[in-house]
């Protein structure tokens, strides 16, 4: 048996001193840790006070029986791999077993290589099933923040880069992930890291561009006590925080020249050294970086070293812009919609075609960090239950009415006013609804025959 049995506890119930007392001996030198029983009362005193991860069980005691044991002990015994043994075994009866939850069964006389393998077998289930556990905990926090998924695309640039970045997931390969500002090329990052086996390590994303360069060092590699002014105690850098893990330097781009030197050699010693240090730490860290900048043009021109470059930029990931997958744009905007009526707790459930007609006509230079904001306004000045143009900002070259009720109306007849206001309502109906009668008439709340009737009587085209 291997010494991996060594960090795993097994309770043997048998009524007979002599079975407890071979099978204790024989699978103690195997590595476990075991506790016994006389019968299954004993046996359930302390799997309530104990857990266990496997249990051999014999069927026929006194006072309290195995099968009256499986069935009391349930609640107390779901996680353990329960093997029953009987001198009087049958088909029928291990069925019975099974059915009350357990998972093997071994009939008595056995030799001890029997013994082993049923515990093997039971091992191997164990393993599966936590492995099971562990991959829907990690599926679930993928889908919930961190999935490729979460990058909602159906146009092929989308398709082509979500297979690449499953495939870089897989591996400790440096990754360069490329596209402009908003484009979600964090996002990225983050379905990378959580997508392999660095998934349950840190992640630590920095902005190479946000820490001022006087700090930027420290702050990557550490520093120890008295190394300049102000430093009282050792401090771990952010490469020592993600040991591990994954640290995802963003706006690589923006890092000194001074900084991508000492960067180059942790890729390529996989060590750091804390400022005013005279030893170096080892660490085990991923580095995925990203740039909104052309990092070959910086190379050219002598702002990004070539070295460096070439280290960092072993499997590319390049992020189109927003407006060259506008197929996307009906598929984002719906799922930005959903999070934020979750969030905002409003009952708006689509988009107007009016107003979808102008989300993809728009240009995105902000992407689609920049469409989210939108809908999220969209969602919080809606007052239907969906968004209409004039819920869109202003840039989007909506007409919006500034004028005073007065503006519209001359005189005090209600009659006029009615006709009016009926007009407007009609044709902003119909714009919200790219000139769909149907739905016109719906959010008029009247008849199609009655539009009809009335943009005739109006003149409205549609």
């Amino acid at each position: 048996m291997e010494s991996s049995a060594s960090d795993k506890s097994l309770l043997i119930i048998d009524d007979e001193a002599n079975m407890r007392h071979m099978l204790t001996t024989l699978l103690r030198s195997s590595g476990y840790r075991i506790d016994s029983a006389a019968d299954g009362q004993e046996a359930l005193e302390r799997v309530a006070q104990k857990a266990y991860d496997y249990i051999l069980c014999d069927i026929k005691m006194p006072r309290m029986d195995g099968m009256a044991f499986l069935a009391a002990a349930k609640p107390h015994i779901e996680s353990a791999s329960v093997i029953m043994m009987s001198a009087y075994g049958t088909i029928d009866l291990a069925v019975d077993a099974m059915k009350l939850g357990a998972y093997d069964f071994i009939s008595k006389p056995f030799k001890p290589d029997e013994v082993y393998l049923a515990l093997k077998k039971a091992e191997e289930r164990e393993s599966l099933r936590r492995e099971n556990l562990r991959l829907k905990a990690r599926i679930q926090a993928i889908s919930s923040d961190y999935r490729f998924g979460n990058m909602v695309g159906n146009s092929r640039p989308m398709k082509t880069l979500f297979r690449l970045a499953e495939k870089a997931a897989q591996y400790a390969t440096t990754v360069l992930i490329s596209g402009e500002s908003g484009t979600g090329k964090e996002l990225v990052a983050r379905g990378i890291h959580m997508g392999g086996p660095r998934a349950n390590g840190p992640m630590v994303p920095v902005n190479c561009g946000g820490i001022p360069e006087t700090l930027l060092e420290s702050e990557l590699f550490g520093y120890v006590r008295g190394a300049f002014t102000g430093a009282e105690r050792n401090k771990k850098g952010l490469f020592q925080e993600a040991d591990g893990g994954t640290i995802f330097l963003d706006e690589i781009g923006e890092l000194p020249l001074s900084l991508q030197v000492k960067l180059l050699r942790v890729l390529q010693e996989h060590e750091v050294r804390p400022v005013g240090s005279s030893r170096s730490d080892h660490i085990d860290v991923r580095v995925i970086a990203a740039t909104a900048r052309n990092l070959e043009e910086e190379v050219a021109r002598g702002a990004f070293r070539e070295d460096l470059y070439y280290r960092l930029n072993v499997l590319q990931i390049h992020l189109p812009p927003l407006r060259e997958r506008t197929e996307d744009i009906p598929l984002l905007s719906q799922y930005f919609l959903e999070r934020y009526q979750k969030r905002l707790g409003k009952d708006t459930e689509g988009i107007s075609p009016g107003a979808m007609s102008l989300l993809l006509e728009h240009k995105w230079p902000g992407n689609v960090r920049e469409l989210e904001n939108v809908i999220e306004r969209a969602v919080v000045l809606a007052d239907k239950r969906i968004i209409l143009p004039e819920n869109l900002p202003a840039t989007f070259g909506i007409k919006r009415g500034a004028k005073r009720m007065d503006d519209f109306f001359e005189g005090f007849s209600v009659k006029k006013a009615q006709r009016i206001m009926e007009q407007r309502l009609i044709a902003r109906a119909l714009e919200s609804t790219g000139g769909n009668r149907t739905q016109a008439a719906k959010l008029l709340e009247i008849s199609i025959p009655s539009l009809l009737s009335k943009m005739k009587l109006y003149d409205i085209q549609s």
